[in-house]
């Protein structure tokens, strides 16, 4: 998956997105990845969110949700 390609999308449609791996819990092996993501399409500011332990794993758990809230998430 092109994840600079789903957070443009997600971007156009007016969703701010921010996907970071964090060094301390790198190091520590505590789920090191957050993916957030919020903005007027999103209703009533609803904020999806996770921390895990793989980038992947972050898209797993959020890009399923954004897609029942009505986005459009390139493959």
């Amino acid at each position: 998956m092109d994840v600079a390609r789903v957070m443009e999308s997600l971007a156009e449609q007016g969703v701010t997105v921010l996907f970071k791996a964090d060094a301390e819990r790198m190091h520590d092996a505590t789920k090191p990845w957050t993916f957030v993501a919020n903005g007027a399409p999103l209703r009533d500011d609803l904020l999806v969110r996770t921390d895990a332990v793989s980038a992947e794993a972050c898209l797993e758990a959020c890009l399923p949700k954004l897609r029942e809230l009505g986005l459009v998430i390139p493959d």
